[in-house]
């Protein structure tokens, strides 16, 4: 039995001293010093990265402050529930030609309704 757990260890050499490594732990070093060698150079952001939430928000601030704060398509007023709409339905294209300040029933209906099942009288 001993045999059979010395044959099945499988090691690897740390990738800075070359002493055994054991790679069912997925360790590319041997300890934190090698680890430390291992990441000198290496330049880490110092703010947090671009956070899609935050970038969002900030596009929504934008557009009300432009627009209005109420839907563009029926005029409900309550701006804390405003969803916005990218009208090529890119999400990337956040260009202000492209985007549409819309509350979340006019959203439903540019989204589902046109594809509903129940458009086609499938109500028994």
């Amino acid at each position: 039995m001993s045999c059979y757990g010395i044959s099945c260890r499988k090691e690897h050499p740390c990738i800075v001293c070359g002493k055994p490594v054991l790679s069912s732990l997925n360790k590319k070093t041997c300890g934190r010093s090698c680890a430390n060698i291992n990441r000198t150079g290496i330049r880490y952001r110092i703010n947090s990265p671009r956070d899609k939430v935050k970038s969002q928000s900030t596009i929504k601030i934008r557009l009300l402050e432009l627009r209005g704060q109420q839907c563009e398509r029926c005029g409900y007023n309550k701006h804390e529930i405003l969803h916005v709409h990218h009208k090529d339905r890119n999400r990337n294209n956040n260009k202000v030609s492209n985007l549409e300040l819309i509350c979340p029933n006019c959203h439903y209906e540019e989204h589902y309704l046109e594809e509903s099942w129940l458009k086609n009288g499938g109500v028994a």
